[in-house]
């Protein structure tokens, strides 16, 4: 029988005006611990972007978010904390913060294939 994985995700956000506080998905990230799994997928959608009325610069935003998932994803030459194992690089990611980018709260959840899960909830979530 097929044991469970324990999970946790978090959901990235953009949030274009922090004094406004209004934000809008543009990414998931996914963490394993025992399977030393770590996926972050990012979708910045033009048209919701367009939709904020505000003073960033897409493509800046767009650079940040790629930034973010190559941490995520351990690609050295993006920073040093690329280099942490993957539970403290998904720590430092969801750590609470006031800026434009941002994350909800870690949520736990139970799987039997992580891939399948990531790919439900990016797409319930962000797309």
């Amino acid at each position: 029988m097929h044991e469970f994985d324990l999970y946790e995700y978090a959901v990235v956000r953009l949030v274009p005006v922090v004094e406004r506080e209004e934000f809008f998905n543009v990414g998931l990230l996914m963490l394993c611990k025992r399977k030393k799994f770590l996926r972050c997928e990012i979708s910045l959608c033009t048209s919701k972007f367009n939709l904020m009325k505000s003073p960033l610069d897409y493509t800046e935003v767009e650079q940040s978010l790629y930034n973010l998932r190559a941490i995520a994803m351990g690609e050295k030459q993006s920073s040093p904390i690329a280099l942490l194992p993957a539970e403290e690089r998904f720590r430092w990611l969801t750590s609470q913060r006031s800026s434009v980018i941002q994350t909800s709260r870690p949520h736990p959840g139970k799987s039997k294939n992580l891939e399948e899960t990531f790919e439900k909830l990016f797409t319930e979530l962000v797309r």
